[in-house]
């Protein structure tokens, strides 16, 4: 097999066809897995991985018809990532849940994939009414222990490999389906570390792209992943001194929240990063530098994505030029992408982006009534809106459906978060229309100080109007010691506008 150094490419890809199976064995002995989810750190090599992963898909296959779906419920750990492998391996679809979800949704998930059982850690066993048997991970785990390797089913390339469900920010959540062929491509890219001897930490959900795909591109490339069961700031921290993590993974939320805990990391060893990898949500300039400072100039990685159509969009110019601070990079070589404007039209430096590549989605799942986002001509409508720089630069600039009028004018929250938090003082910010009289809706924010800021809203306020239009500065400024997240880790808007509207109201 070709080194997929960097980048990876076809002979990666082609070395797999089933994606339970893409597992760099070229180096059996070496640590795949740490898994620090239990008691005891538990960690296996790339051989043993591969054997528990081809033991358990014989037992699945013996207990589930070809095809069947496949539920996990649980935080991370090894006995979620073999079972999630072993599934797949099986020739079943695996369908992750969000153990963050509330239980209707968990519940809604699981009947509308039609999953034959849910796999599910100890402490997301009980508290459901599945109408599908719940398997202890903990028995997958026994299962994978002794028997013999089940010969992974080489299935039809557009086959479904997994159901991915979104957030349901619109209504109840859809099941993207992915195939094969979408995620071997993924994997094909190679990882976003300088080599597979780098150690990727992984703290971000499994269920969500942002740290499944990476891991399954760690596993296709040979590279050894840290998996922690959830972000916490001082079991990342510990992490990476303990076991010399060279590559860190996570959306800027994640990020912030570490470097905003100053107790934390005074003192760490963080010297063995080298790379941070930034995953979905965008980032000010302001965390970047703090990251830069904090990590002692790491490389920076930006893996804007979806769902749909993979995290693989952009990279860094093979020019060797630098990515402006806040630009997510250029468009990736085996990436092709656009901006259109409101008619569909081609625009040059301003639009929503659309991506065409080899890991788009087949569709979604039981979803008649959704309209497929993949134009006539192949490419996925992402509803971001981007700018491009005279350089070809790319940079985040909102949702298209969360832009808001306020007295004619279009505002976009993320603009205004950004001029917040360029101020030294403001490690986030995140901005929500509120109703107004005259205006029709106006923009409020939330902000998290840095640590040992007494930064004051007017104080702020006016500093708003000096990098703002007036009818996009922010008419109120709130302060709270985090912001919500959601299930991905990204910022929750939803009880913000909520909290936003009882405030006004008073």
């Amino acid at each position: 097999m070709t080194d997929p150094y960097p980048g990876g490419g076809g002979a990666l890809a082609a070395a797999y066809v089933n994606q339970g199976a893409a597992i760099r064995l070229d180096r059996p002995d070496v640590d795949t897995i740490t898994d620090l989810s239990g008691a005891e750190p538990l960690t296996v090599t790339f051989g043993e991985f591969d054997r528990r992963a081809a033991v358990l898909a014989g037992a699945l296959a013996e207990r589930f018809a070809r095809g069947a779906t496949v539920a996990i419920l649980g935080e991370n750990s090894l006995p979620w990532l073999v079972t999630f492998m072993a599934i797949q391996r099986a020739g079943l679809v695996a369908v992750p849940i969000s153990y963050r979800s509330p239980a209707e949704v968990v519940e809604y998930i699981a009947a509308d994939a039609g999953a034959a059982a849910v796999f599910a850690d100890a402490a997301h066993a009980t508290g459901y009414d599945f109408a599908v048997p719940v398997i202890p991970l903990a028995d997958a785990w026994a299962w994978s222990e002794q028997g013999d390797p089940f010969p992974a089913v080489v299935p039809d390339p557009e086959e479904p490999a997994m159901f991915l469900y979104t957030s349901g920010s619109t209504g109840r959540p859809k099941g993207v389906v992915l195939s094969h062929r979408s995620h071997l491509w993924v994997i094909g890219r190679g990882i976003e570390g300088d080599s597979r001897d780098s150690r990727l930490l992984i703290s971000a959900p499994l269920y969500h792209m942002g740290a499944l795909s990476p891991v399954q591109r760690a596993l296709g490339a040979g590279q050894s992943v840290v998996l922690l069961p959830r972000f916490d700031v001082r079991r990342v921290v510990d992490a990476i001194e303990r076991y010399r993590v060279t590559d860190l993974n996570g959306v800027p939320p994640m990020i912030a929240m570490l470097l905003n805990d100053a107790e934390a990391i005074a003192g760490a060893d963080l010297s063995s990063v080298r790379t941070v990898i930034l995953n979905s949500a965008p980032a000010s300039s302001e965390l970047l530098n703090a990251l830069d400072e904090a990590f002692d100039h790491p490389r920076l990685v930006f893996t804007f994505g979806t769902t749909e159509s993979s995290p693989i969009a952009f990279t860094a110019p093979a020019d060797g030029r630098t990515v402006p601070l806040g630009s997510v990079g250029v468009p990736h070589p085996d990436v092709e992408i656009r901006l259109v404007g409101p008619d569909g039209s081609v625009q040059p430096d301003f639009g929503v982006l659309q991506i065409r590549n080899g890991a788009l989605m087949s569709g979604y799942h039981n979803r008649p009534d959704v309209p497929s986002p993949l134009t006539d001509d192949g490419f996925y409508h992402t509803k971001d809106l981007f700018q491009r720089d005279a350089e070809g630069f790319y940079f985040f600039v909102g949702r298209e459906d969360d832009m808001f009028v306020s007295g004619g004018e279009n505002l976009y929250p993320r603009a205004i978060e950004i001029a917040l938090e360029s101020h030294a003082e403001v490690s986030q910010a995140a901005v929500v229309p509120v109703p107004d009289r005259i205006k029709g809706t106006k923009p409020v924010a939330f902000v998290v100080r840095v640590a040992g800021s007494a930064i004051g809203e007017e104080e702020l306020r006016r500093y708003s109007l000096t990098k703002l239009d007036p009818a996009a500065h922010p008419r109120r400024i709130w302060f709270l010691d985090a912001l919500p997240l959601a299930a991905t880790n990204k910022i929750d808007k939803k009880p913000l506008a909520e909290e936003a509207a009882r405030r006004m109201a008073e």
